[in-house]
C-alpha cells in the first residue's frame, strides 16, 4: 500500500558507510511503493569493471572513457535490486571486499560524479524514489522534499561490517574494519568533488543504538509529514 497516495515526492538518505543507508532505504521504498535506487552500487559497478579491465584508479580520464562505453543498469527483481553491467549480473561481485575498498577512490574524481549525477537524476525525475549514497541531498536531488543523514559511531559501522562479512562466509579482522571505515570516512569527506556533508534541510539519525525498523519508521513518519502538508 502506497503511504502517500498519489503524493509521490523524492526521498534522499546519505551518510558515511555502514550507516544503515542501503537497508533502511529497501524498507522504506517498499512500504511506500517507491522505486529504489542505490547509487553506491553504480560506482561500485564501476570499480569492479576497472579494476578487471586493469585501469589505474587514478586515471580519471580512462575511467570516464570505461563509463561512457559501459552499460550499468539498476533492475528490480522479486528478490531485491540487480546490477547489470553490460547486461551482466555483479550484484554479488560489487560487493566484495576488494570492491569496496578501492570504490572511494573512482567516486573521487569530478568528471565520474559528473556522469554519474546526470544518470541519476534521470532515474529521479519523475520522484516516487528513495535515492541512497553520500550527496544526494547536496547534489542529486537538492530539491528532494525528505532529507536524511544518518550518522554511527566507527566502531557499530565496523561491528555491522563485521556481521555482514562472517555472514557471507568470510572470516574479517574488525580492527581492520575500522581503519579501512576510516579511510573512507577521509576521502569522501575530503574529496573536492561533492564530498560527503550533511544537507542544511536534512534531519540527521543516529543508528548506533537504534535498529533497523526503528530508523525506517522514523524516515516514514517524517515522510508522512512532509506529503501532508503539500
Amino acid at each position: 500500500m502506497n503511504l502517500v497516495s498519489t503524493k509521490t515526492i523524492a526521498i534522499a538518505i546519505d551518510g558515511p558507510a555502514a550507516a544503515g543507508k542501503s537497508t533502511v532505504a529497501k524498507i522504506v521504498a517498499g512500504k511506500l511503493s517507491y522505486i529504489y535506487i542505490d547509487t553506491g552500487a553504480m560506482y561500485r559497478a564501476l570499480t569492479l569493471q576497472a579494476m578487471l579491465e586493469h585501469i589505474p584508479l587514478d586515471d580519471e580520464a580512462l575511467l570516464v572513457q570505461l563509463l561512457q562505453r559501459i552499460d550499468i543498469k539498476l533492475k528490480q527483481d522479486k528478490n531485491g535490486q540487480l546490477i547489470l553491467v553490460d547486461g551482466t549480473d555483479v550484484t554479488s561481485e560489487i560487493r566484495s571486499q576488494n570492491v569496496t575498498n578501492n570504490v572511494s577512490f573512482v567516486a573521487k574524481h569530478s568528471n565520474i560524479r559528473k556522469e554519474m549525477v546526470n544518470r541519476q537524476q534521470t532515474l529521479a525525475a519523475e520522484r516516487g524514489v528513495v535515492m541512497d549514497g553520500r550527496d544526494i541531498g547536496t547534489h542529486v536531488i537538492p530539491d528532494a522534499e525528505v532529507k536524511i543523514f544518518l550518522v554511527a559511531t566507527v566502531e557499530e559501522r565496523a561491528k555491522r561490517r563485521y556481521e555482514e562479512n562472517v555472514k557471507k562466509g568470510f572470516q574479517p579482522n574488525i580492527e581492520e574494519l575500522k581503519k579501512e571505515i576510516e579511510q573512507r570516512d577521509f576521502i569522501d569527506s575530503k574529496r573536492e568533488a561533492a564530498p560527503l556533508i550533511q544537507a542544511v534541510d536534512a534531519i540527521e539519525i543516529d543508528t548506533t543504538s537504534l535498529s533497523i525498523n526503528d530508523v525506517a519508521q522514523r524516515i516514514l513518519d517524517r515522510v508522512k509529514e512532509v506529503t501532508h502538508s503539500l
